[in-house]
């Protein structure tokens, strides 16, 4: 049977379990997690947070992982600026960034969420607004969403994956993680 954790990645920490730097000084899974044989399916950027899934499964780690399973990752993100309908719809279209147009995307305007305070805290600045708004992409590119919200005029100040599919970060504080059941295989087909 294979075994799928789900982990709530702290701000700062690297989605893999060994620093590669030359001071090897950063804060990686193994600070967190200390299970033989689970490895990363994807990967969170080190100034995002969230839900990321180990698993000891290569194929579940790819399914969840390979952009063409189109696995839903919503996330919950802290943008400067006031949201509007626009940049939402465009958003929602799919945009224009270097490595070609996203596929087309959830995107809302959403309340401040209830999260937990981050580490550094958001620099916040009198004069210049903040919305929150709540993005589902079925996609993977290399910091994504941080690209999207730009290329929209909303740079992320706070970014946070609340979810992969049907797993969620729901009672899960950061820096803890729990064994999830894995995904069911589908049924065989009766010929």
């Amino acid at each position: 049977m294979s075994r799928l954790i789900l982990f709530n990645k702290p701000y700062g920490v690297l989605s893999q379990f060994t620093d590669r730097s030359t001071d090897g000084a950063r804060a990686t899974l193994s600070d967190y997690i200390d299970l033989p044989g689970v490895y990363p399916a994807g990967r969170l950027d080190r100034d995002s947070e969230g839900l990321l899934l180990l698993t000891d499964d290569g194929r579940l780690q790819a399914k969840i992982a390979d952009p063409r399973f189109k696995m839903a990752k919503t996330y919950l993100v802290q943008v400067e600026g006031d949201a509007d309908a626009g940049q939402l719809e465009a958003l929602r279209r799919g945009v224009a960034l270097k490595d070609g147009m996203t596929r087309p995307a959830l995107a809302e305007r959403i309340d401040p969420p209830a999260l937990w305070e981050r580490d550094p805290p958001v620099r916040f600045r009198k004069t210049v607004p903040d919305c929150w708004i709540s993005l589902t992409i079925r996609e993977g590119r290399n910091r994504q969403v941080r690209r999207m919200t730009a290329a929209v005029g909303l740079p992320t100040l706070r970014l946070v994956r609340w979810s992969i599919g049907d797993w969620t970060l729901e009672q899960l504080e950061p820096g803890s993680w729990r064994d999830a059941p894995p995904p069911s295989a589908p049924a065989s087909r009766r010929r």
